[in-house]
């Protein structure tokens, strides 16, 4: 209850961004990654930083200190199950800080369960596990967080993942 972990925050639609800024004001650590786009507008091309998970603000606090986060306008709630908020591996969080602040090309992507799962071997990212959608040259991964259903996807070389071995059945004979 009084260790710090990592949680996910669920924001009011496009409040990401607003519920960060009161987050700073109330000295809660938070991390919400962005990654740029551009827009074409009627009169102008605009370039924009949005969120990399819409909707979610991560939130590094000791489980005690929960209602501090919920006071926070445009919180809705803390990622739960069974009415208990489930903290976010901190290895995990790391990993993921660590690549997305290495200048990694990263952007949303629907979230996926199936494909060719792979790790990552080498770079920020290192350790994580992925499912690979191509390469040709460099590989296109998505990493998926499974507590919040989100995924987004990264461009890696070839060889920074390796395929992780298929944990099946056992054959009888």
């Amino acid at each position: 209850m009084s260790e710090a972990r990592w949680y996910a925050a669920y924001t009011s639609a496009r409040h990401e961004k607003r519920v960060a800024e009161q987050m700073a004001g109330r000295a809660i650590e938070y991390f919400l990654p962005l990654y740029g786009s551009s827009r074409r507008w009627k009169d102008r091309r605009v370039h924009l930083q949005l969120p990399l998970f819409p909707s979610y603000v991560f939130v590094r606090i000791p489980m005690r200190e929960r209602m501090r986060v919920l006071k926070v306008p445009g919180v809705v709630h803390l990622v739960s199950v069974n009415g208990l908020p489930v903290p976010i591996p901190d290895q995990e969080m790391e990993r993921l800080r660590m690549g997305l602040s290495a200048s990694l090309r990263a952007k949303p992507h629907p979230f996926l369960t199936v494909g060719r799962r792979v790790r990552i071997v080498r770079g920020p990212l290192e350790g994580l596990e992925a499912i690979l959608l191509r390469h040709k040259g460099e590989a296109r991964v998505v990493l998926s967080l499974e507590l919040i259903q989100r995924s987004i996807t990264v461009d890696l070389e070839t060889d920074a993942v390796e395929p992780i071995a298929f944990r099946g059945f056992a054959r009888v004979s």
